[in-house]
């Protein structure tokens, strides 16, 4: 399956934090035709395996993760008017909510409205503040009746976005975070088949990251790799935000460099993308607990880790964008780096 397909059944799907074998599903499919073997753990994450051409006695074992889950919203209380009050699942810009379409993963799916006072009947105060959650609700067009018999407290509901083709190479779809990361790794995984590795590699398809990192915390505890590669997405650039906080699309994977990095990769990587003459950006992180990396590296004794990220504009909004191109090349990035990967250079990588 071509890249953009794969990404564009992702997107299409729901799987808010803690729901998501619709996903896991799909991803499992798809990898099948790359991978030895392929198991879901407890928790849910699914852990596909690659063997590599290594001696058993000392092959190396690298994890890369990405997750599969999205931001989404709950339902806390239905008013007497049959309205829903609801509360978020993740990180949503809240901002962005009033007008959207949703779905309501009730009894059925219900579609439905987010609503709030308009302006017009608006005090001058309020004319002049952003909307509150709490000051939002959604309208199903039913009556309370209705409404009480297809939902209940604690269903979950999804923003209705279809995936769409922009100019190019860039697309914009909701999700995208982290799913554009699950098709990095697929990238990587076909390469893979024209390439060499001693080292079995782990594709993690890991859950509930947006509530806490807890997928890379569990597989990476059972797995136990030499190497951690997190791929995720940073801000792309776009308007109002400084060029030294953000990354361009089309320009390549962004390697970046922090306390949750080890340096040997990251220098490992860098060297990598000039020999295979794979564009690529540099980005810092000195607040480490936003990806899969952070779980990664701190899980039992410690585990060298890399973060490898695709420039998204307009994060945790229904319209992320981004360009494939940088997927492609990531995916080139780790495939590459995983074929020079062997006993030696996890053995240097315990000294600093």
């Amino acid at each position: 399956m071509e890249s953009k397909d794969f990404l564009k059944s992702l997107s299409n799907k729901t799987g808010v934090s803690g729901t998501e074998e619709e996903i896991t599903k799909a991803v499992k499919e798809v990898f099948g035709d790359y991978i030895d073997e392929s198991r879901t753990d407890a928790l849910g994450n699914l852990i596909t395996l690659k063997r590599g051409e290594g001696k058993e006695s000392d092959k190396p074992q690298i994890m890369l993760a990405a997750h599969i889950d999205e931001i989404g919203l709950m339902v806390k209380e239905i008013d007497e008017k049959g309205f829903l009050k609801f509360t978020t699942v993740g990180g949503i810009d809240q901002r962005t909510l009033v007008g959207q379409e949703v779905l309501v993963y009730g009894k059925e799916v219900v579609k439905g409205i987010i609503g709030a006072k308009p302006p017009h009947v608006q005090d001058k105060k309020e004319q002049k503040q952003a909307i509150k959650l709490k000051d939002m609700y959604i309208d199903l067009g039913r009556n309370v009746k209705e409404v009480k018999g297809l939902v209940e407290v604690g269903d979950l509901i999804v923003v209705t976005r279809e995936f769409c083709d922009l100019e190019g190479n860039r697309v914009s779809g909701k999700s995208l975070d982290d799913r554009a990361g699950v098709t990095m790794v697929l990238e990587c995984l076909k390469e893979l088949q024209r390439l060499k590795h001693a080292s079995d590699v782990y594709g993690v398809a890991t859950v509930q990251e947006e509530v806490g990192v807890r997928g890379a915390t569990t597989s990476t505890y059972g797995i136990v790799p030499d190497i951690g590669i997190a791929i995720d997405v940073c801000h792309g650039e776009m308007p109002g935000v400084s060029d030294e906080e953000t990354a361009n699309l089309g320009e390549g994977p962004v390697i970046f460099l922090g306390p949750q990095v080890h340096p040997k990769l990251h220098k490992k990587l860098k060297r990598i993308a000039q020999e295979f003459d794979i564009s690529y950006q540099i980005g810092t992180s000195t607040s480490p607990r936003g990806t899969d990396a952070f779980a990664i590296q701190v899980t039992r004794s410690g585990i060298p880790t890399a973060l490898v990220s695709i420039p998204l504009r307009y994060m945790h909004t229904s319209v992320e964008t981004l360009d494939l191109n940088d997927i492609k090349k990531g995916g080139r990035l780790l495939a590459n780096f995983i074929s020079q990967v062997d006993s030696e250079f996890v053995e240097g990588l315990r000294c600093f």
